[in-house]
């Protein structure tokens, strides 16, 4: 199988998808939600509705439909948009992750659920995403969305054995399948890894690179595997990357260094010859330039850290 750095990226950031809770709404409803404290995802498993995002036009949410907030905003959700709202927090108490009865029928199920990601190396992940992502019933992907969510709405319907591990399985899926449609709209993008990681012109490279961080790749080399010349190569993977080829690298090193100093012991001399520096000191210095704190120093600050687990949504 090709390297996928993707791939690579998602494990990084430690992505996971957790099925939160969610409605079932009929007849005339309104349920106004607090901006989230995490990444959100909700899905439109029967139905519609009106959305109302902060900062956004009201939409049409229906079956078959997602919605990826990576922005602080608040949201509601309506039968008709004029109706006054009822509060979110009120209504589920101390108790978010349970399915809600509103309104006087059962034509809208709405799950929702939220992206935990890792507080180091999240942001590589959402750093390129737009505030609001909406994957819609009519787009390519709809179909294997579509099986996604009536397999989750079926597993919080029936409750059958291990129907939680299930849920959380198929909210990974979801997530990807968001962002992989994201990602085949590069057009939209601006420039940065995302959008580097899913230019197939530029791939080779990028599998390279990742593939064996350690080398010490030259610009020639990589600009032959994407059939360009150093010149066209280096510019066009700045368009689209933000950043030159070997920057690019180094980088991609300093991320793989983050991780090993919070979660191993290894001595600094092991992880300098694995990320392919010559001397621990060639190493100190390049993460000190990228990070701003000297590897020994960024290692205890990471054992000290409480909570690790959380990148928040941007106000943006």
């Amino acid at each position: 199988m090709k390297e996928d750095p993707f791939s690579d990226v998602l494990a990084l950031a430690n992505a996971r998808s957790v099925v939160s809770g969610g409605f079932l709404a009929g007849g005339d409803w309104a349920i106004r939600f607090p901006p989230p404290d995490r990444v959100k995802f909700f899905i439109a498993a029967r139905g519609a509705c009106w959305l109302s995002i902060e900062g956004e036009e009201s939409i049409r949410f229906s079956a078959g439909e997602t919605i990826l907030l990576t922005a602080a905003r608040g949201f509601t959700l309506a039968s008709d948009p004029a109706l006054p709202a009822l509060d979110a927090v009120a209504l589920y108490g101390d108790d978010g992750n349970r399915i809600i009865n509103l309104g006087t029928a059962e034509e809208f199920f709405f799950l929702g659920g939220h992206v935990r990601l890792d507080s180091a190396s999240g942001n590589l992940l959402i750093d390129n995403l737009p505030p609001v992502i909406h994957l819609r019933a009519g787009s390519v992907d709809a179909d294997a969305i579509r099986w996604l969510i009536d397999r989750l709405a079926r597993e919080h319907h029936i409750g059958l054995p291990g129907s939680d591990f299930a849920a959380t399985q198929l909210a990974q899926l979801v997530f990807l399948q968001i962002l992989r449609a994201y990602l085949a709209s590069t057009d939209t993008m601006t420039a940065g890894r995302l959008r580097a990681i899913s230019d197939p012109r530029i791939a080779p490279a990028i599998r390279m690179m990742h593939a064996d961080p350690a080398r010490a790749w030259h610009l020639t080399e990589l600009a032959r595997a994407c059939a360009m010349s150093r010149t066209v190569f280096a510019s066009y993977f700045k368009s689209v990357a933000g950043l030159a080829p070997l920057t690019y690298l180094t980088q991609w090193r300093m991320h793989l260094a983050e991780r090993a100093l919070r979660e191993s012991n290894a001595p600094l001399s092991e992880l300098s010859e694995m990320l392919g520096y010559s001397s621990e000191s060639a190493f100190s210095v390049a993460f000190k330039r990228v990070t701003g704190k000297a590897p020994k120093r960024y290692r205890s600050a990471a054992r000290r850290a409480v909570s690790r687990d959380l990148v928040l949504p941007r106000a943006h």
